[in-house]
């Protein structure tokens, strides 16, 4: 689903150039949920964009849901959804416009659009709220909305920038119980980017480890602890590879 070699994005000022992506090789096959972890500032969200057509590679190849990153950008697009940390909806927007809207924009038939919204909402435990607008629902239904968004259009691979940042532990459990059931029933693919150790260990069944703009550490997240011997966690995995903890640079 995701096949990449030499990544790489630089970005040049008149008084500096940093390489914040430095030749990154990954890949993700069809129906995995992959974490993707790193400190602030290691590349992960460059990486991210690159991925997601957001940022045009400086060298590299991709290929992302079958498409050439940099030849097929408009192609990669209608086949990828993408969920940024920030949200996606308008607190004042009605939740049925809005993911109808999103479903028009991508082709569909007005009934479709419609069928498909309803269908979402349900399978997202979100039914009825069609009518009501995004600002007066809870943290966690925001953000299974902002799911529906990312899926109204049916794709394959889905990108979810550190979905559950600000939930409470409880609204957090229940997202990665949606998104475990999206793999089950449909076969999607989901490539995570998080700040929650316990998140990748729970959810991915493989994880990635960026720092310094490289995949520094990859493989499931019992494999990793088991390297570092027994009693390790997934912290202690990132602590050593690299030398920094994440918790501490995760937002508040």
């Amino acid at each position: 689903m995701i096949h990449a070699r030499g990544l790489t994005r630089t970005f040049t000022s008149k008084t500096a150039t940093v390489d914040a992506v430095r030749g990154v090789d990954l890949d993700v096959s069809p129906g995995e949920i992959v974490g993707f972890l790193g400190p602030n500032g290691a590349g992960k969200t460059t990486t991210l964009r690159v991925l997601t057509t957001l940022l045009r590679p400086t060298c590299g190849t991709a290929t992302v849901a079958g498409h050439d990153l940099v030849a097929e950008p408009a192609k990669v697009r209608r086949r990828i959804g993408y969920v940024p940390q920030g949200g996606t909806i308008h607190p004042g927007s009605l939740l049925g416009e809005e993911l109808t809207l999103q479903a028009r924009l991508y082709g569909l038939r007005p009934a479709e659009a419609r069928r498909r919204v309803t269908d979402l909402l349900a399978r997202l435990d979100l039914p009825g709220v069609e009518g009501r607008p995004a600002g007066s629902l809870s943290g966690g239904q925001r953000r299974r909305v902002d799911i529906a968004m990312g899926l109204v259009h049916e794709p394959g691979l889905l990108f979810l920038d550190e979905p559950t940042t600000g939930l409470d532990p409880q609204s957090r459990a229940n997202l990665w119980d949606h998104i475990r059931r999206l793999r089950a029933e449909s076969g999607l693919t989901v490539f995570l980017s998080t700040h929650y150790l316990e998140e990748a260990d729970a959810l991915c069944d493989r994880v990635l480890i960026i720092d310094a703009g490289r995949i520094v550490s990859e493989g499931t997240p019992e494999a990793l602890k088991a390297e570092l011997g027994p009693g390790a966690t997934l912290d202690d995995v990132f602590l050593a590879v690299t030398g920094r903890a994440l918790r501490e640079e995760a937002p508040a």
